[in-house]
């Protein structure tokens, strides 16, 4: 099995690195997803192809289990974590590669919510994905998050809410992108427990993505109809 195989097994195992137990038996000691990553760079393997066809095809059939039942929330977590920890050693190669990703991606969780969770998980899944992500992190005001919009010239934001009290403020952030005139160049993904696909639809956003695996394929889709940078 070369290192690509072995990357998306160590994913769906949810390992780390060796000292990770993995989801079934017999994987301590192994080299886990940081070790692999070393090995693949070693190798002479693009950040690309290390990020695309090894972290990125491993989340993906950790989606298609999740859907099927296979795989339930702290088997996820353990993914994404095991992605997370890719990135980080992939991060100082990326300038070096001159890796652009696929677009610069803007996260946070609305004003007077302290959830993040979820959002972590989908700002990780994202990066894995190829994508670069500014996570501002909790309870993040709808001018701090047009702002980091508009200096970062991202065309894709994610709004993060998990209290129906704190869902206005993705409503009012939308308005604000609309007020400093650069709400066309920006695609706005909206997601948590309590939004809906009818919320979304209401505020003007332009998906509503019902988890992480479901924001990285509607990402997937907007980069596929030509959508990068406003335009």
């Amino acid at each position: 099995m070369d290192v690509i195989e072995m990357l998306k097994l160590n994913v769906l195992q949810g390992r780390r690195n060796r000292y990770d137990d993995g989801l079934e038996d017999g994987y301590y000691g192994q080299p886990g997803v940081e070790e692999l990553v070393y090995t693949a760079l070693e190798q002479g393997i693009s950040v690309q192809d290390i990020l695309v066809r090894g972290l990125g095809s491993g989340m993906e059939e950790v989606g298609r289990k999740y859907d099927r039942k296979e795989y339930f929330i702290p088997d996820m977590l353990a993914a994404a974590e095991a992605v997370g920890m890719a990135v980080e050693v992939l991060e100082p190669h990326f300038q070096r590669e001159q890796f652009r990703g696929k677009g610069k991606f803007v996260l946070a969780t609305v004003e007077k919510d302290q959830h993040d969770i979820g959002k972590n998980i989908v700002g990780i899944m994202i990066k894995g994905a190829g994508f670069q992500v500014r996570d501002l992190g909790i309870d993040v005001p709808a001018e701090r998050i047009v702002e980091t919009v508009i200096q970062e010239e991202a065309p894709f934001l994610g709004l993060s809410a998990l209290l129906d009290t704190t869902m206005k403020y993705m409503a009012e952030t939308v308005e604000l992108l609309e007020k400093k005139n650069v709400r066309h160049k920006v695609k706005v993904l909206v997601g948590g427990a309590p939004v809906t696909r009818e919320f979304a639809e209401k505020i003007g956003a332009d998906a509503y993505c019902k988890d992480a695996f479901a924001a990285v394929e509607q990402l997937d889709k907007f980069i596929q109809a030509g959508w990068a940078n406003g335009c």
